[in-house]
Formats: structure tokens, C-alpha cells, sequence
């Protein structure tokens, strides 16, 4: 079991990245010394993302700019005309090395636009990032608080154990070779089992559904006469010695410059390690999760032999969440930013065919107010999350509409729907705290110790926001 430990820093006011208002975007945030996958998916279906190790949940109900925790269905994805032809282009420029402009292949509905990065995060040099707290983390021997908190199984409760169907998390291994190998999409698979069953009359129900091609069509070509030679490559974060090799810092270097127009002089190994290749998720392998395990990695795009995008992601028991894409802008004529996020969706749809829930899409934060940063609600199947119930809603003309009106809404239509993980005064004992470098224990225990120096009131507060589920598997530092 991979022990999830966190210090909250509490509420965070710092100058707002998309509306360029001085200290008016409030959040509240946390330091991850660790997460466990499960607890991070639970984490970011309340609200919160992550930059590093630092996690963060914007306040929408007083922040300058609502965000929206916006998400797609893989398996109900379809393709856009947009889509297309940003697919069809890159598949020319293999096939041909001919460089078409986007005016030339009519892309230019907008689509493909707004930093030509869906699933791009708000939280890197030259773009809106979250406030970081004032202080530093507190210095904390990780696995052996984790040794110690997994010895103490009392606090592993029945009420929180993952959802029936959902990968149970194992120990943490040493991840195991990463497969490219590109897999049957699960509605082919359907259809060929269907096809055995009924013999050739299903080859007339079936040829409707064979014409429309669909994103694995695209993707998968006959390539071995193409001029260029595309592959992608997942990598381990951990894997540093790629993750942070030359071609990737000279490439994250240009990005941040040409795109971003950001200071050279910031732009050190280090600041690119703690925002794009630290991560607080440990590589995860349970015998019914994904060949690579769960946890955080990183999609190299070798065109030839050279690298010209990365994509950051984490692989999570329900979905694939975008952190981050950067790209050569040199190859701006591809859309890679959407070509990047399309291959990420196809990423999902090849994770479904084996993994029981994991068919999702995150792409950070829908910002409505901010008309740059609506084009993540252009994807098909997508969804938004209700900031106050916690439940995901279509995202459809009536909620663009509700948002029109007001940027912060409820989206939740039914008065009566409620967090079914919502934090009550009656969970407050089992609350689990990180107490010194040798105790933790729940609340309760700590209060029979006479812990009066404890924070209840902070306790409370970072307890209703990260969920009564989190609240009682996460270590809380309580460390003076």
C-alpha cells in the first residue's frame, strides 16, 4: 500500500494568470510528499490538481476565475471535422514531408487554436500557475512514515475501500518494460466477437458502423513508405536520465521562450523538474491495472530522430490526466497540441481493453469565463464537474448558457443532490495525523494523548475539502 502524506498550507491568494487581476485568485493548497494513485484520482473528482508536488483547489465561489474540472469519455469520443483534418495533415506531412499551413487545409475554425494545447495545464512558466505557499515543506523521512502507517491497519476502514470494480492498489515495484504496442479499440473487439457469433449477416448491420472511421483509423497507418517516421515513447517520470535529457530541456527551453515569451534565465533544469518531472505518485503495478502501472509519465514524439512534443500525464485507476505538453514550435503547422491530446484519448481507449473503469479523459480546467481557455470544451463526450455536489454533468449550450450569465455556478440542477463524500463533525476521529517522524495516529487517539496544541478548526477545513474518504486514509502532518 502506497501511504498517501500531505501538509495543507490553507488558503492562498496570489495575482490571476487568466484574467491578469493582482492578488485575486484564491485557492487553497497542500504539499504532497506522497499520494497514492487511488487517492489522487479521489482528489482531482474534487477539484484539485497537482504541479509538481504541489496540489492545489481553486476557491470558485470568491476567486476571480471559476475553474471547472473538465473531463472526456473515451469510449464515447468522436471525432470533430477539425479533428480530421489536423490527423489527416500530420499523416500527409509523414507520407509526403510536405508542409501545409492551416489556412491551406481550411483548420482554421478555432478549434485546434487557443495555444494549440488542449489539455495543456495552467500551471508552468509563461502560463497562470497556482500560488505557492510561503513556507517549505516540512522535512519528512517518506518511506519510513509510510513503513509505520502501513503497519498501523486499523485505520484502513471498510467505508473507504475503493468502489466495487474499481483496481485495488498494491505495493509499490519497479515499473516494468512500457509497450507501445497499439491495441484493438474495445468497439472493434465487440464487433469481431459479434461478427463469430452471427457469421456474415452481421456484415450488413455492421457496414454503417465500418464507414465512419474512427480515431485508431487515423492513427494507425501503413507508415513503413512514409518519408517520416513518427513514434511515441512512454517514459517513467522517474526515469530521469530521459525524462531529463538534453533534447528535452533544449525543447522545453523553446517552447517556454518562442510561446510564452518567458526569461531564459528561469528556465533551469530545475525549475523544469519541479513543475513537468517531480511527481508525489509512486509507480503503482496491481495484477489487474495496466501493463505500465499506475502513476506519473511521460509521451515523447520522435519525429525521425528528433524529439519535437512531450506530453505529461498521469495514468490513474480511472483515467489518463494531462499535465502538461510542450512542443517545437517550429512544427506549429501540425496542431500538435491537439494532435497531442488526440493521442492521449487514443492512449485511453487502449488502457479500456484491459483496465475495468479507466476510460477517461481529464484535461485540467474549463475557465469559461476566459474565452481562451473554452476551446478544452470543444472535445466530444465531455464533462464538468458540479463544484459543490461532486457530480460530473454534460457540458451542454444550457450549462454554457447558466455560465454565460454568471461565472460561478452550482451546475448541479437538483437542490436536493449532496457530496456523497462530504466531511461531517461526526468523521472528525478518524482522521488520520502525522504527529513526529515515529506517531501517527487518528484524531481521536492524539486527543486522548491531550493534543491541545492541534489546529481543529484547519483540520476540519482540509478535511471537507479533500473528502471524508481522503481525510481518513491520507496522512495530515500535524509537525511542529
Amino acid at each position: 500500500m502506497s501511504v498517501s502524506i500531505v501538509q495543507y498550507y490553507g488558503s492562498q491568494r496570489s495575482k490571476c494568470g487568466y484574467c491578469a487581476g493582482a492578488n485575486c485568485s484564491l485557492s487553497h493548497g497542500m504539499h504532497a510528499y506522497r499520494l497514492d494513485c487511488q487517492d489522487y484520482q479521489d482528489l482531482i473528482d474534487r477539484g484539485w490538481r497537482r504541479c509538481g508536488n504541489y496540489c492545489y483547489k481553486l476557491s470558485n465561489q470568491e476567486t476571480c476565475c471559476p475553474c471547472y474540472t473538465i473531463k472526456c469519455d473515451g469510449l464515447e469520443f468522436k471525432l470533430s471535422k477539425s479533428n480530421k483534418r489536423i490527423l489527416r495533415r500530420m499523416n500527409r506531412f509523414l507520407r509526403d514531408g510536405k508542409r501545409e499551413s492551416k489556412l491551406e487545409t481550411g483548420d482554421g475554425d478555432g478549434e485546434a487554436d487557443a495555444d494549440d494545447a488542449i489539455g495543456a495545464p495552467e500551471v508552468t512558466a509563461g502560463e497562470p500557475q497556482p500560488p505557492l505557499p510561503d513556507k517549505s515543506p516540512t522535512v519528512i523521512n517518506v518511506d519510513h512514515v509510510a513503513s509505520l502507517a502501513t503497519a498501523q491497519k486499523k485505520h484502513t476502514k471498510q467505508a473507504t475501500a475503493p468502489a466495487v470494480g474499481a483496481p485495488t492498489l498494491g505495493s509499490n515495484k519497479s515499473a516494468a518494460p512500457i509497450s507501445n504496442k497499439p491495441c484493438k479499440k474495445a468497439k472493434q473487439m465487440r464487433l469481431d466477437r459479434r461478427r463469430a457469433k452471427l457469421g456474415d449477416s452481421a456484415s450488413i448491420s455492421t457496414k454503417s458502423v465500418s464507414q465512419e472511421k474512427s480515431l485508431r483509423d487515423f492513427l494507425y497507418l501503413d507508415s513503413e513508405t512514409n518519408k517520416h517516421q513518427l513514434k511515441i515513447v512512454l517514459v517513467a517520470s522517474s526515469d530521469t536520465e530521459r525524462t531529463c535529457a538534453d533534447a528535452v530541456i533544449a525543447l522545453y527551453r523553446k517552447y517556454q521562450i518562442t510561446i510564452h515569451n518567458d526569461n531564459p534565465a528561469r528556465l533551469t533544469l530545475a525549475s523544469m523538474q519541479r513543475f513537468l518531472v517531480k511527481s508525489p505518485l509512486k509507480n503503482e503495478k496491481p495484477s489487474d491495472g495496466p501493463e505500465m502501472g499506475y502513476g506519473s509519465f511521460h509521451q515523447q514524439y520522435w519525429l525521425d530522430d528528433k524529439l519535437i512534443a512531450v506530453g505529461v500525464i498521469d495514468i490513474l485507476p480511472g483515467c489518463v490526466s494531462s499535465v502538461y505538453f510542450f512542443y517545437d514550435p517550429d512544427y506549429s503547422f501540425l496542431s500538435l497540441g491537439t494532435y497531442g491530446s488526440l493521442r492521449e484519448i487514443d492512449l485511453v481507449q487502449s488502457l479500456a481493453e484491459n483496465v475495468h473503469g479507466l476510460k477517461y479523459y481529464y484535461m485540467g480546467f474549463y475557465i469559461h469565463s476566459c474565452p481562451k481557455m473554452r476551446y478544452k470544451g470543444k472535445l466530444s463526450a465531455s464533462y464538468l464537474l458540479c463544484p459543490e455536489t461532486y457530480k460530473w454533468l454534460p457540458l451542454t449550450d444550457v450549462i454554457r448558457a447558466k455560465l454565460d450569465e454568471h461565472k460561478y455556478q452550482r451546475l448541479n440542477e437538483d437542490p436536493a443532490a449532496r457530496d456523497a463524500n462530504e466531511f461531517l463533525a461526526e468523521h472528525l476521529d478518524d482522521v488520520m495525523l502525522l504527529l513526529d517522524a515515529q506517531t501517527c495516529t487518528e484524531y481521536k487517539h492524539y486527543m486522548r494523548l491531550g493534543g491541545a496544541d492541534c489546529d481543529v478548526d484547519t483540520i476540519i477545513e482540509y478535511s471537507k475539502l479533500v473528502g471524508k474518504a481522503c481525510a481518513w486514509r491520507m496522512l495530515y502532518v500535524n509537525m511542529s
